[in-house]
């Protein structure tokens, strides 16, 4: 018996509990292959998928994460665990609302900021070449009547 009352002393449980509001805080339905933008990213949404992320970031307390001001802990903080399976967590749900050709581009990046810079310059930015192919689309469509 006396063993059992060691391991209840070990035990320490929050009264508390967890809070809310922490940025570092997962709701137990939480996880990572959860769809939470209307379409999946293409080579052709990100506009209308980055708001709808960003929309869901901001409303779970994890924007931070994507926009570099909650940056990743020394591996000695007392936060750097619960980062870690934040940043997981939201590299799944960034990876689960994209195309397969665009997941497989990012899947072995570092984190979820890093991925998010990369959408961002890739996508983020009007592109020359791209730009002058859809003017050129445009002026060759005709009207049929």
């Amino acid at each position: 018996m006396a063993g059992d009352n060691s391991k209840k002393e070990n035990l320490k449980i929050d009264a508390t509990g967890p809070d809310h509001n922490s940025p570092f805080y997962l709701h137990p339905s939480d996880y990572p292959r959860q769809m939470h933008v209307n379409d999946a990213l293409t080579d052709n949404n990100y506009l209308d998928w980055v708001q709808e992320m960003e929309n869901f970031l901001f409303a779970k307390n994890k924007r931070g994460f994507i926009d570099g001001t909650i940056k990743k802990p020394e591996t000695d903080d007392a936060n750097y665990m619960a980062w870690m399976r934040c940043d997981a967590m939201i590299k799944g749900w960034l990876t689960t609302a994209m195309e397969k050709e665009i997941r497989g581009s990012v899947k072995y990046a570092n984190s979820a900021s890093e991925i998010w810079k990369d959408l961002q310059e890739r996508f983020g930015k009007e592109s020359a070449p791209r730009a002058y192919e859809l003017k050129q689309a445009i002026s060759n469509t005709r009207q049929d009547g």
